[in-house]
């Protein structure tokens, strides 16, 4: 689990994996989507120190990886966001192992009978991802929110995210 000192590695490796050229270098991204940042240090810092927000992380020796952030929404619903996997290490299961810790970790920490995520519409192939894993699509959207700096700059006009949900099956082992 992230702490505080983690801050600026992982801060590095979001934004590395949503936006920029360097994002470019994975299968998905928002690069073509979005200018500007994912996230900023602080938003990360303040997930960190909420018990209701875990970003697990992924690591080769010192070097971060991976990581994803799962948190309490309401009674039995978790949900997951910033799953992140560095661009050089997409396509090697990563972001798979992460999603199967994450959903573990949301049914034993928070007692989750089903977990939620929101996608940016225009990102089918990320869709097309989770929907293998095991979510499907509520058909409930909700807005983007155009004009607060802190979630990117758009570079399309009518973003819009999607909301899936898996429920899970059997309890947390």
């Amino acid at each position: 689990m992230a702490t505080p000192r983690d801050v600026p590695a992982l801060h590095a490796l979001v934004e590395s994996a949503y936006r920029g050229d360097s994002a470019r270098g994975g299968w998905t991204h928002e690069a073509d989507l979005l200018d500007g940042q994912r996230t900023d240090q602080a938003a990360l810092a303040q997930a960190i120190a909420d018990p209701d927000h875990i970003i697990l992380l992924a690591r080769d020796g010192d070097a971060l990886v991976g990581c994803v952030e799962i948190s309490r929404a309401v009674a039995g619903l978790a949900y997951l966001g910033m799953l992140s996997v560095a661009p050089n290490w997409q396509g090697r299961a990563l972001g798979k192992a992460l999603i199967d810790a994450a959903e573990e970790k949301a049914r034993a920490r928070f007692g989750a009978t089903r977990i939620e995520m929101t996608v940016i519409r225009q990102r089918t192939e990320l869709i097309a991802f989770y929907q293998r894993r095991g979510y499907a699509l509520t058909g409930e959207t909700r807005p983007f929110p155009y004009g607060d700096e802190r979630f990117g700059q758009p570079r399309v006009a009518d973003l819009i995210f999607v909301v899936l949900e898996k429920p899970f099956t059997s309890p947390a082992a």
